[in-house]
């Protein structure tokens, strides 16, 4: 049987943890940052977080190899 693909865009958005969680990264912290509020800014101070239990199936469907 052939090699599953990995879907790129998922690879670059999210990775697995250890324990199988799916990480993520916050929005809205790339660019345009002298427009934003203090508060807007800390709010998305922690970078990482972990994706939605509901979403985690479907991401790790594109990721078969947990790369």
């Amino acid at each position: 049987m052939a090699k599953l693909k990995t879907n790129k865009a998922a690879k670059k958005r999210y990775s697995l943890t250890a324990t199988g969680k799916v990480k993520r990264t916050k929005s809205n912290r790339r660019h345009l940052l002298a427009n934003k509020t203090s508060r807007q800014k800390k709010s998305g101070k922690i970078q990482n977080a972990y994706a939605d239990k509901t979403c985690e199936a479907g991401i790790k469907r594109l990721m078969p190899y947990g790369n």
